[in-house]
């Protein structure tokens, strides 16, 4: 029993390390900054169920599916370093993107998947970390996985729908000073992924 604990232990702070909630957070914020609050919670809620949802399959049938579709990790690593990458691009330029230039009547829900569940939080990193887990991982071991990346996906709603407070708190000049950063953050993020990438499909 105890050393299932410490696997639990494990696999939380692989999840919380490869997918932080607060900071995911400033990328919630730019995202649906022209949404209402009711709109905010139903964005929350269903990019966090797809992504609990994606990782959960790839857990279960995460090998099959790369074998049935012929993927592998290096591609998989680069495609989603340059998906993060222009998600990072978009929230760094200097004039609106085009997923911020939005008003409130016309804001797109579509947001909730892409790019929120994918690839933010149910992103390569995620997906292959909680891949690497399920290695050799009996029924107990893949129920505790499934359950911590559920409980990660919780406190990423959490933390999205108290966006609000936060923005109260800090202030929206700051507010947009942190999205930059986050930009420039997860910027770097997608282009260290597609390294990986690339070192994996031609010098491993």
């Amino acid at each position: 029993m105890e050393n299932l604990w410490l696997f639990a232990i494990a696999v939380f702070t692989g999840f919380f390390a490869i997918n932080n909630p607060f900071g995911n957070l400033p990328i919630f914020i730019s995202l649906t900054r022209q949404a209402n609050r009711p709109r905010k919670k139903f964005i929350s809620k269903k990019a966090t169920f797809t992504a609990f949802v994606i990782v959960t399959g790839f857990i279960i049938l995460g090998k099959y599916i790369f074998s049935l579709f012929g993927i592998t990790i290096p591609a998989f690593k680069i495609t989603g370093g340059i998906l993060i990458f222009f998600v990072g691009f978009e929230m760094i330029r200097a004039q609106e993107s085009s997923i911020d230039n939005q008003t409130e009547i016309n804001f797109n829900e579509g947001i909730s998947i892409s790019p929120l569940a994918i690839p933010i939080l149910a992103g390569p990193g995620t997906i292959v970390t909680a891949m690497n887990y399920t290695t050799n991982a009996g029924y107990l071991e893949m129920a505790i996985i499934v359950s911590m990346a559920g409980l990660i996906m919780l406190m990423n709603h959490l933390a999205f729908i108290s966006s609000d407070y936060l923005v109260k708190f800090i202030g929206k000049n700051k507010i947009v000073v942190i999205e930059k950063i986050m930009g420039l953050i997860i910027a770097i993020i997608g282009t260290n992924m597609l390294i990986q990438g690339i070192k994996l499909a031609f010098w491993d």
